[in-house]
């Protein structure tokens, strides 16, 4: 069965114009969900409305309301909604084009393909899909879904379109709030150089199917045991490797930084040559580079 389109309309850049299809580039049908139930009856729960001074009610007495103030609403209704509803002209009428780098990724949102409607469409379709690829450049564009005008950004994706609505400028929340007390001052160049040798020995091709959802399968392999009638299994913690933690290497500066005892046996000097070695280049010093110095070496094996 073909996919179903959720929009249909026609592609505008100037006076030309092409029939196109847009479909939902990702779904969520696969992704495991439940459904709440009596404990006793196992029957499915419906939620129904419930006012707290009135009790139960009917769903046709709720009406929407907009909250101005704390506990303050003020109602709108149909009418009010189809004033400022735009009618969709199931046009996508290409605005402007920026550089494919320029759109930052905060601000896309759903993701779409887009196809030519019909084989009469696939020539102009194909001659703006390539346009676009030797150009570098994606297109910027508004159409209506669902009663809504959508900004959205338009590029070539193998022999189709890729398309993105775009969040408000308003929906994405500035960084001063989050980033503003973190120090900007510049990392120890010697660990900065470690940490980028560790980076350059793990670097590899993404491949989405390598990044497999380890809960949800744990959760599937759960149900289809429960399904046979067997007890659950109990997932293993993913291996995570050596993590440093900051007290722990604070705890270690410290104990580091204690004077020596007074009485030090010669049996003691001659246990612990590789620590003097250590600290002769300085990592000793700092739990965090000795760390590194440890990941590097450990790679590199």
């Amino acid at each position: 069965m073909a996919p179903r389109a959720s929009w249909k309309g026609y592609l505008k850049l100037s006076l030309v114009s092409c029939p196109v299809r847009l479909y939902p580039a990702t779904s969520a049908s696969e992704r495991i969900s439940f459904n709440q139930l009596h404990k006793k009856t196992h029957n499915r729960i419906n939620m129904k409305p419930v006012d707290p001074e009135l009790g139960l009610v009917e769903r046709t007495d709720l009406v929407k309301g907009y909250e101005y103030e704390d506990k303050q609403y003020i109602i709108i209704d149909d009418a009010d909604l189809d004033a400022v509803r735009i009618e969709s002209n199931h046009t996508m009428n290409i605005e402007a084009f920026v550089d494919e780098g320029e759109v930052d990724v905060i601000y896309q949102d759903a993701p779409y393909y887009l196809a030519p409607d019909g084989a009469m469409a696939e020539e102009t379709f194909a001659v703006l899909r390539e346009a676009m690829r030797k150009s570098g450049k994606l297109a910027i564009a508004r159409l209506v879904l669902s009663s809504r005008e959508r900004v959205v950004t338009i590029g070539a994706r193998e022999n189709g379109m890729f398309v993105c609505t775009l969040r408000n400028p308003n929906e994405v929340r500035g960084t001063a709030e989050y980033f503003g007390n973190i120090p900007a001052g510049k990392p120890d160049t010697e660990m900065l150089q470690l940490a980028e040798a560790l980076i350059k020995q793990k670097e590899t091709t993404f491949d989405p199917k390598n990044y497999e959802d380890r809960y949800e399968a744990a959760l599937m392999t759960m149900i289809r045991e429960k399904l046979k009638g067997h007890k659950p299994i109990i997932a293993a913690a993913p291996e995570r490797g050596n993590v440093i933690n900051l007290m722990d290497a604070l705890k270690a500066s410290l104990s580091q930084s204690k004077p020596p005892a007074k009485s030090k046996s010669k049996a003691d000097e001659v246990a612990k040559p590789a620590v003097k070695k250590v600290a002769a280049g300085g990592a000793a010093e700092n739990p965090l580079k000795a760390n590194l110095l440890k990941a590097v070496g450990k790679s590199k094996k």
